[in-house]
């Protein structure tokens, strides 16, 4: 058994580099992230409002705006909401505020069966002012169409 010294082999040299490899692929997932969510954040509805000629209602600032698409989903207050959903949401607005309105915004294809069955739900939830929302007769189609 000798006693000496191992050998060491010189180790390779540093890399001095920036690995851009990370960088790229965390820049790819953000713009994929950005392409998917881009399309989400228009807040438009699309709705073929009836066209009749009556003077606009003034603006209420804690009116409730309903959307009735004619696809039959609903929009409340900008969230989607249930048919099964709605009488608790329209109860818990009333519970809060008594002088409450309810604003329907339906699309003319929309069944007529299906506004009253929302005014009669804002009815039972105690909700008394309900208005249903018209397009002026010369109005261009709203965008997002």
């Amino acid at each position: 058994m000798a006693f000496g010294r191992f050998e060491r082999t010189q180790g390779e040299a540093p890399l001095s580099d920036i690995n851009m490899t990370p960088l790229i692929d965390v820049m790819l997932v953000l713009l994929v992230i950005l392409l998917l969510t881009a399309p989400l954040l228009d807040g438009r509805i699309a709705l073929n409002l009836p066209r009749v000629s009556a003077s606009p209602a003034p603006a209420a600032p804690g009116a409730l705006v309903l959307d009735l698409r004619r696809d039959g989903s609903m929009v409340l207050g900008g969230q989607p909401v249930s048919q099964a959903a709605l009488p608790a949401l329209l109860r818990a607005r009333a519970a809060t505020d008594a002088h409450a309105e309810l604003r329907i915004r339906a699309d003319s294809a929309v069944p007529y069966g299906d506004v009253a069955r929302v005014m009669a739900a804002a009815q039972a939830a105690g909700l008394s002012r309900v208005g249903l929302l018209t397009q002026p007769p010369g109005a261009a189609p709203p965008p997002g169409r």
